[in-house]
């Protein structure tokens, strides 16, 4: 009697995964890796950190789970470049936008905030105590880098998940630009970022391309740092650069609404200027679900990115031992924020702790230097404080 060999077990079905899904799982990677990038990398060295971040949670990421799921990054994301009138027009739209919407939301968000809130999220922060090289990396990665991976990351890959599922494209609309706001950890800076990413998500539905979006938000980034450092130049002690005068802000206000409108007005006479109208069926056609890719391809996938972010850092830490124990004296005395009130000779302290740092990290000084004199001012606000 012939003897039956056993069939093989039935091969698992593929783990199949919708848009919606993707972009919800891979937002909850990219925030884990986002926290984690903040408290590793960036204790190293903030001009790095912040590249880093960028480059290998928002983008890397962001790359590696659409891959993973068979998506073409390039053309998931709309990374399709679409002339340069669209491009031209999204950058200007980004700068009129400012001076219209974000500049006083901004102004009321912190007129109603506490002060203490404006203290410890103050994102000027960053470029205190830098050297020359650092804030020209800062200003780049604010400029280049934020822009690029942001936008990749959440309207490429999370906003096209949500939209592509299904629904109004409204809702998948203003629920990325909530969560790209949340992402920044910033309460004072919320509302403004949310209609942020509200324009930014209606530039890639409107030109089916995500160029448009990524220099509005480097037309945002790049106006809000310039005014930070003519606001410096010209700061006085009497008045703080953060204390705007209403008429001031009004006139800007004013300026920005009359360049939205003629923006927009111009876009309705000349459609070419947004590229050509985006089909409704085509924004809001669910995309079939894909399956998972096996684990070997995913390994093979993650590997250039965790070679490439591994050799980063460890060439970070050879080339600049200095930047990473500024880092170690920072962490070690902390500094709570100075008061805009504060009397002017503890500003006047402060900022020559900052010039110490700065030529400490030149080499121009010897580090204990700027450690002894970072321990008193932290030593003396605690006493100051019982």
């Amino acid at each position: 009697m012939e003897e039956v060999s056993p069939s093989p077990p039935p091969t698992p079905p593929p783990l199949l995964l919708d848009p919606r899904t993707v972009a919800v799982l891979a937002a909850a990677a990219v925030f884990v890796a986002f926290l984690a990038s903040g408290v590793l990398v960036q204790t190293l060295n903030v001009a790095f950190g912040i590249w880093f971040t960028q480059i290998f949670v928002f983008l890397g990421l962001g790359w590696f789970v659409l891959r993973a799921t068979g998506r073409d990054p390039v053309r998931y994301t709309g990374l399709t470049f679409p002339g340069l009138a669209p491009v031209a027009f999204g950058f200007a739209l980004g700068v009129a936008n400012f001076f219209a919407i974000v500049a006083p939301v901004q102004y009321i968000s912190q007129s109603l905030l506490p002060q203490s809130w404006r203290e410890i999220y103050d994102v000027a922060d960053i470029f205190r105590g830098q050297s020359r090289v650092e804030l020209a990396l800062i200003m780049a990665s604010v400029t280049i880098a934020a822009p690029v991976c942001e936008e990749f990351f959440f309207r490429g890959v999370f906003f096209q998940g949500l939209r592509a599922h299904g629904g109004p494209a409204l809702r998948a609309l203003f629920l990325s630009a909530a969560v790209f706001s949340a992402f920044h950890l910033d309460p004072v800076g919320l509302a403004a970022r949310v209609e942020l990413g509200v324009l930014f998500g209606w530039l890639l539905v409107r030109t089916g391309s995500l160029w448009p979006a990524i220099l509005a938000h480097t037309a945002n980034n790049l106006v809000s740092t310039v005014l930070f450092f003519v606001a410096k130049h010209f700061e006085s002690p009497e008045q703080p650069a953060s204390q705007e005068d209403p008429r001031s802000l009004m006139f800007i206000v004013l300026m920005g609404c009359a360049m939205l409108y003629a923006l927009l007005a111009a876009s309705r006479r000349f459609p070419s200027l947004l590229g050509p109208p985006r089909p409704p069926e085509l924004l809001e056609a669910p995309e079939p679900p894909v399956s998972l890719a096996p684990a070997p391809r995913l390994l093979r996938l993650a590997l250039p990115w965790l070679a490439a972010a591994a050799l980063s850092l460890g060439a970070y830490r050879a080339m600049d031992p200095i930047g990473i124990e500024l880092r170690r004296i920072d962490m070690h005395y902390p500094l709570p924020a100075v008061s805009e009130d504060a009397p002017d000779a503890l500003h006047a302290e402060r900022e020559a702790l900052f010039e110490l740092r700065v030529r400490a990290r030149r080499g121009e000084i010897p580090l204990g230097e700027y450690a002894y004199e970072r321990a008193r001012q932290s030593k003396q606000k605690r006493t100051d404080v019982r």
